[in-house]
């Protein structure tokens, strides 16, 4: 199973009080992996990223749709390095492109990353 995959079995097992619907969009380039929607009923997406250096790869496809779509789009960064998930905010998808993991995440932690995409809309 490749990284981003095994990545999505580990959100939909961990964050289960969230509907998901996996996007497997061959028409489209550069959609996110994930469509959330949440117990506020709030629709969201989610880019799904593994990275094992501090670089953070994203398709020119990727970067426009956040450019594009800056509220309510996430990417969700598995630092494997140190196991640790970084929750980063569309709007600030350029950034991710240039800094990478150096750019602070809006959130950290399963947890906190959890707790953040589950209060949307609240």
């Amino acid at each position: 199973m490749k990284p981003e995959q095994k990545l999505w079995q580990y959100v939909k097992k961990n964050f289960n009080k969230i509907t998901w619907t996996r996007l497997e969009n061959l028409s489209s380039f550069g959609t996110p992996d994930l469509l959330g929607y949440n117990h506020n009923c709030h629709f969201f997406t989610v880019e799904l990223k593994v990275t094992k250096s501090k670089k953070v790869r994203l398709s020119p496809h990727q970067i426009s749709f956040h450019v594009r779509h800056p509220l309510d789009t996430f990417i969700l960064v598995l630092d494997a390095r140190h196991s640790l998930l970084k929750l980063y905010e569309g709007k600030d998808v350029l950034e991710l492109a240039a800094r990478g993991l150096s750019l602070d995440a809006c959130c950290s932690g399963l947890e906190a990353c959890r707790l953040r995409l589950e209060g949307l809309g609240a």
